[in-house]
């Protein structure tokens, strides 16, 4: 029932969020005398403080309206190029008003984690000069209709493996490389060996893993831990819960948003408690600039969508509690993923100093599992002072992350894929 008194909960707060809206704005109107005064503007910010913390927040907009590509500003278009119901492909279209440059195609796979593709926004906003770039939109589950069907790891994989033969040079001819943040990196690396076990032509000419809980029994943290303590069966009877009416998914078994929510947050309570109050000072002494920073990432952090019930139990139980990728028990389709089998598409892992969602090492062990690939078409990068969200955004992913991604991804396309070779026999022992 917690899915019900969640939405009952919202509606009956409908009434104070109304009222505290009423008087948000007549505190912020500047002909009202209060409006000048420190009490005038601790209720407002107390007021909006309160409408923020009941808000449901709806899906973010990239935003992403110009960029600077060879020191000329060109205008983007937003436009999905291939869907299904669970996932868009969204492509940032630069609108040159010449011939477009020849550069490379970058699909960048967003994490299914319950955080919409907008969180990668920097990640987006890095490479658009340098790229021309795709990402995967995932769907809120709870606004997928269950006459639409269920939807789990192998329809993920089965996803990227669609995505990227539709990107495939093709009659373009340029490159397509691919990025995987966080738990995208799994479906990533399994979809690309799925792709070259059956020698398929349209494999891409690189995978970036970014913070990728490939191996979680090295370096495990808090999470990974949680998960073995608990084991799947509590997942299952804690964390799956049945849409309600009104929502066009009804019926359908998900993992919420808001519980997710619930749990990053009480991973650091203090630092979001002390960010509220940084807010509420700020709005307080008038200084807008700081409040508008705190609102920008908020509007993204508490903006969560549901997932799929098998998805999410699918990824708890094969990728944290059995550990079955590096084991080499992985299985698609009922096809045994074999990392071994990949050898055209160069490999570069990156991970954070201070990630405490993936542990360091964890992505990093995706080197030694593809042990076909040739050492010059392998890389790993760790990431000094940032944590896991700093490691694919911000300030020291801008100047320090994406130029090596850059790097990375010419130097593959100049040194050429590797002729075929023989492959390892490969032990599940």
């Amino acid at each position: 029932m917690s899915y019900q008194l969640y939405e009952m909960m919202h509606l009956a707060f409908a009434p104070a969020r109304a009222a505290t809206d009423a008087m948000l704005h007549a505190m912020k109107n500047p002909l009202n005398p209060m409006h000048h005064t420190s009490f005038g503007r601790s209720i407002a910010a107390s007021a909006e403080l309160f409408e923020r913390m009941t808000r449901r927040y709806g899906k973010p907009l990239f935003g992403l309206d110009t960029t600077i590509v060879d020191g000329t500003e060109v205008e983007i278009v937003e436009e999905i190029v291939w869907s299904r119901p669970f996932c868009g492909l969204l492509h940032f279209d630069r609108q040159f008003p010449g011939p477009a440059p020849r550069q490379s195609k970058l699909l960048i796979i967003a994490p299914m984690s319950g955080h919409y593709a907008t969180l990668l926004r920097g990640t987006v906003e890095a490479f658009l000069p340098t790229h021309d770039v795709y990402i995967t939109d995932w769907s809120d589950a709870r606004q997928v209709a269950l006459a639409d069907g269920a939807f789990d790891l192998d329809d993920y994989i089965d996803c990227l493996c669609d995505i990227m033969r539709f990107l495939a040079p093709g009659a373009t001819d340029t490159p397509l490389h691919t990025l995987g943040v966080c738990q995208a990196s799994v479906p990533l690396i399994c979809a690309v060996a799925a792709m070259e076990a059956e020698d398929d032509p349209d494999v891409p000419e690189s995978m970036v893993l970014i913070g990728g809980p490939i191996d979680t029994r090295v370096n495990p943290t808090a999470v990974n831990k949680l998960a073995q303590q608990r084991g799947i069966d509590w997942f299952r009877a804690h964390c799956i819960h049945t849409v309600p009416f009104p929502h066009a998914g009804m019926g359908r078994h998900v993992y919420p948003g808001f519980l997710q929510l619930s749990g990053f947050m009480s991973m650091n309570f203090e630092r979001h408690i002390s960010a509220h109050l940084e807010m509420f000072n700020h709005l307080v002494e008038g200084d807008g600039d700081s409040a508008e920073k705190h609102r920008d990432f908020y509007d993204e952090y508490l903006a969560v969508m549901d997932l799929t019930a098998e998805f999410y139990l699918q990824t708890v139980d094969r990728v944290f509690v059995r550990h079955q990728v590096p084991l080499g028990l992985f299985r698609h389709r009922g096809n045994l993923i074999d990392l071994h089998a990949i050898r055209r598409t160069a490999l570069f892992a990156v991970e954070g100093e201070k990630d405490d969602i993936s542990g360091v090492g964890q992505t990093e062990a995706a080197l030694e599992l593809c042990a076909n690939i040739p050492a010059a078409r392998k890389s790993h990068h760790v990431q000094k002072g940032v944590g896991h969200y700093g490691v694919f955004n911000g300030s020291r992913f801008r100047a320090e992350v994406a130029p090596r991604i850059c790097e990375f991804a010419s130097e593959m396309e100049r040194l050429g894929r590797p002729a075929s070779q023989p492959r390892l026999a490969w032990s599940a022992e």
